[in-house]
């Protein structure tokens, strides 16, 4: 029986040397949701003056080529999901589809990625909450993101299902409010009126500034690879996980591309927003004023705030925890990670350990003048540099170990995945670059010293000719 058409039911984690410790009860719609939450439908909000800038206005474009790029990343989670039907994400695709210690590296700066992006989401939410609240300091607003989150995730992932279900239904209704009341204005004149320059402007167009801001736009898309992490926590069949993240990405992207061109349309002064950029990240707000007055400008911005600091961040945490989880369980990580709480059947200290992560680094970020760019930066380059490792663990499982003539998911996907990707890395910030290889090469010294003390990275019951019979 192909191992990728078997369901959770058949599909024994045995099999693969574990135990199946995790609760097995999210529907295909809760992982769908989980991926939008993770996204957020209303990303732009917060980046959009941003993307706008970088892109010499072609704001609609940047994420345009951001969904299609990140399609062939998507694309080959797809790929690994259904040959390794586990919790991990990169860490066990490149583990099983390349080598152990290439899975440990990809794990680790995969690491980079997943630790921090819960405190980048709730220092965002925090520094809005405190700009509409002054009298409530940012620190305040970061501990009652971190506890209400921490709380919700303890409970097991049903409840978190049930909250991100009430999220995301808000985070829309935000959304056609703004997108209602944006048409509305610019077909009564206000703005520039109806135009495709947002999509196309021969006057700013060059692909170096287009690429530029592909690579802020992507931090939105940011999320889509969490679905994997629930693999173990999923009742439906593997493929059905690869089809979710397609699914999230599709329709997230639809949103965003819809929202910033209604938005880059009602931009009150866009001269000078792309001359001077967006340095106080309230370039979307200003739009929802021009479109609707205050109300809307408060309304989008309590909007982005409660959706990066409750929505977003709840499911980074959970994905977090399930990464440090799968890495416990193997030994590269400390063992007490892999504790399951038998009640509610979550990783409970791996869940606990993100929460004080990220309270710490948000609290440090938040005396900082650069806290939010540096931790943005750094978000991004832990994601696209981890998943370089997938898309050569998808051509070395399925071509190179499993002889796969199936071209164009085994090997085309994968490569031009892979090429993109490594355009936006060798494009990134300096400074995210240097911090980024600086903590691969932490990564490098743990493995050596895991080689050295006699601890070599393995995974549970992996055998490479046993993985190529299973596929």
């Amino acid at each position: 029986m192909d191992r990728a058409t078997q369901g959770p039911a058949t599909a024994d984690l045995q099999e693969f040397g574990y135990k199946q410790e995790l609760s097995r009860s999210l529907s295909f719609t809760d992982l769908l949701i989980y991926g939008l939450i993770f996204m957020v439908p209303i990303a732009p909000f917060g980046i959009f003056g941003s993307v706008y800038s970088g892109s010499g206005g072609m704001v609609a474009l940047a994420y345009v080529i951001g969904m299609i790029a990140m399609m062939f990343t998507a694309l080959s989670y797809a790929s690994m999901v259904r040959a390794f039907p586990m919790s991990g994400s990169v860490y066990s695709y490149a583990g099983r589809g390349i080598a152990p210690p290439v899975g440990f590296l990809a794990g680790w700066v995969i690491m980079l990625d997943y630790v921090l992006v819960p405190g980048l989401l709730y220092l965002v939410a925090s520094v809005a909450m405190h700009s509409l609240v002054p009298g409530v300091a940012v620190w305040i607003w970061l501990v009652l993101f971190v506890v209400f989150n921490t709380v919700v995730n303890y409970l097991g992932i049903k409840m978190t299902a049930r909250v991100n279900r009430v999220m995301l239904v808000a985070e829309l209704i935000i959304l056609v409010i703004f997108l209602v009341v944006g048409v509305a204005a610019l077909m009564n004149g206000k703005g520039a009126g109806f135009s495709l320059s947002p999509l196309f402007n021969a006057d700013t167009f060059s692909w170096s500034v287009v690429f530029g801001a592909v690579s802020i736009a992507v931090l939105s898309f940011l999320g889509f690879d969490g679905i994997s992490m629930l693999a173990e926590e999923s009742r439906e069949e593997a493929r059905q996980i690869g089809r979710a993240m397609v699914g999230a990405l599709l329709l997230a992207g639809t949103l965003f591309i819809v929202q910033t061109w209604v938005a880059a349309l009602l931009v009150p002064d866009a001269p000078g927003l792309l001359a001077n950029g967006d340095s106080d990240g309230t370039a979307f707000y200003d739009a929802a004023r021009a479109a609707g007055g205050a109300w809307l400008a408060t309304l989008t911005a309590l909007a982005t705030a409660i959706a990066w600091g409750f929505a977003n961040s709840l499911v980074a945490q959970a994905a977090t925890s399930r990464l440090l989880y799968a890495m416990a369980r193997d030994r590269q990580m400390p063992r007490f990670l892999s504790r399951i709480n038998e009640k509610h059947r979550v990783p409970a200290n791996a869940t606990l350990l993100v929460a004080a992560l990220s309270l710490v680094l948000g609290l440090y970020m938040a005396s900082r003048d650069d806290g939010i760019s540096l931790l943005s930066t750094l978000v991004n380059f832990g994601a696209m540099t981890a998943f370089l490792a997938l898309h050569v663990a998808v051509v070395v499982h399925y071509v190179v170990r499993n002889g796969s003539r199936d071209w164009w998911r085994h090997l085309i996907v994968p490569v031009v995945g892979f090429a993109i990707l490594l355009y936006v890395v060798i494009n990134a910030d300096i400074a995210a670059q240097r911090l980024g290889f600086a903590w691969l090469g932490v990564g490098v010294i743990v493995l050596i010293v895991f080689y050295v003390t006699g601890r070599r990275p393995t995974l549970a019951g992996f055998d490479a000719a046993a993985d190529q019979e299973r596929s």
